[in-house]
């Protein structure tokens, strides 16, 4: 019964908003159900960010989508 279920599990995903804190680093905000509120909350935001979907099949991950990206790399003017 339990491996049945294992198989019979839905496909679903799930929005993560994430936030550049440096050139090469980048922390997640949070995860979501829906893309309404992280795409209120990337525009927000004086930083880059990036809304991506996830698609998962059960507990296996299906692929990645960057649904928005607002912002601009920020450049150090070097003298």
């Amino acid at each position: 019964m339990f491996y049945e279920t294992l198989n019979t599990m839905a496909k679903w995903k799930q929005y993560e908003l994430w936030v550049q804190m440096a050139e090469d680093k980048w922390e997640i905000v949070g995860q979501f159900p829906n893309a309404e509120l992280p795409t209120a909350m990337a525009k927000a935001r004086s930083n880059r960010t990036r809304l991506i979907e996830v698609q998962y099949d059960g507990s296996r991950l299906l692929g990645q989508e960057l649904v928005l990206e607002i912002g601009t790399v920020r450049e150090e003017e070097h003298k």
